[in-house]
């Protein structure tokens, strides 16, 4: 059996949930079988309708498909945050963490961020395809306006709602 020295120990393994979970913009998600195949990309545009992350180069380089993610570090006992290229990361290595995608900045009915608001006003951008990678690498650089993301609750992370 592997690892597993015991029965007992194999009970204690069995007992454990099985579903794979990830929190997109503060919601809940269960991963059903057989998206192993797929990017964090494909599923945002794909199977949640979250279009803003954009596919630009598919290497990683433009930037277009830029997103956060977020886990809590039980080393440093915080909220941690990373940009990543969501066309080159495959769906499952963001198990159990929180993505935010430029949807969960912000948005015209719930308001945008100030980040948002400024790149606008200013006039930013071109075409605006890049422009949620844009936001959302900014964001990242100055980790601004989602430092109380997170918290920990017992055996799980739960997200507040941005």
């Amino acid at each position: 059996m592997g690892s597993v020295k015991n029965e007992r120990e194999m009970n204690q393994i069995e007992g454990e949930p099985k579903e794979a979970i990830l929190y997109v913009n503060g919601v809940r998600r269960v991963l059903r079988d057989g998206l192993a195949h797929m990017t964090l990309l494909e599923y945002l545009r794909e199977n949640i309708g979250l279009t803003g992350t954009k596919l630009g180069c598919g290497e990683g380089g433009c930037g277009a498909c830029t997103v956060m993610v977020s886990h809590y570090d039980q080393v440093k006992k915080k909220c941690v945050h990373y940009a990543v290229n969501a066309c080159l990361a495959p769906l499952y290595s963001v198990e159990g963490m929180h993505v935010i995608t430029v949807e969960g900045v912000g948005n015209r009915k719930r308001g945008l961020h100030p980040i948002q608001e400024s790149l606008a006003r200013a006039h930013g951008s071109q075409c605006g395809f890049c422009t949620p990678g844009f936001i959302m690498s900014v964001l990242l650089d100055g980790q601004v306006g989602f430092l109380g993301l997170c918290s920990w609750k017992g055996a799980g992370l739960k997200m507040k709602a941005t």
